[in-house]
């Protein structure tokens, strides 16, 4: 088996990659594993992630897997400043020590605009959340969804991130990310949001490339 750590910028990330992610390879020869995100200090504060940090952290983790990547929301990046994801990408890979690094075997990655954009690949899925979920939730989860050409174009404003949505829509305490988005994940299925999320789409399919 040939050991894939995803460096996850928080513990819902962390956790569809221990749910979802590990058993939709597992066929494939990979061992994927999560690792959170953390600070030089050994604390983990999610959603302050720089490109710097990530670096530093990757080199820390690398001698521990055969092959890395990462899973962190575009929306969270305190340095992204006028860089797009892909911008971001390169630079990541371009700060990775080359005496350390095959960069074959590294893959950053940053979610556009955040992990619970690809929960809108199949808005029912949210019936699992229990508490809450009404006619009228459905409908307005399903109109988030329409509006929009694919579920990775809900923009990542303070107010209309994903995840400020939902949290808009169900209301207050009927929602937990941690708890609730990676089920709702599991429900829906790493190839539906293949179908839904073409970025997405494009990094299972490299991480698939380092299996059989």
């Amino acid at each position: 088996m040939i050991r894939v750590c995803i460096v996850c910028e928080g513990m819902t990330e962390a956790e569809f990659v221990r749910t979802c992610m590990s058993r939709y390879f597992m066929g494939n020869g990979l061992n994927i594993f999560p690792v959170l995100l953390q600070a030089p200090s050994g604390g983990h504060r999610g959603g302050r992630v720089t490109v710097q940090r990530l670096v530093k952290f990757m080199s820390h983790q690398y001698h521990q897997t055969d092959r890395m990547t990462t899973l962190v929301d575009f929306y969270g990046f305190q340095d992204r400043g006028t860089r797009s994801c892909e911008q971001l990408e390169q630079d990541i890979g371009e700060q990775l020590p080359e005496s350390k690094y095959d960069k074959r075997f590294v893959l950053p990655y940053v979610q556009v605009h955040e992990f619970e954009g690809l929960l809108f690949s199949n808005p029912d899925a949210f019936k699992c959340v229990g508490d809450g979920w009404n006619q009228q939730v459905h409908e307005k989860l399903m109109a988030v969804r329409k509006e929009f050409p694919s579920p990775e174009d809900i923009n990542g404003g303070q107010q209309s991130a994903p995840s400020k949505r939902i949290l808009s829509i169900f209301g207050p305490g009927n929602y937990s990310k941690v708890e609730h988005g990676p089920l709702i994940a599991e429900v829906i299925g790493i190839d539906a949001m293949r179908r839904e999320c073409p970025r997405f789409n494009a990094w299972i399919e490299k991480i698939a490339a380092w299996g059989k």
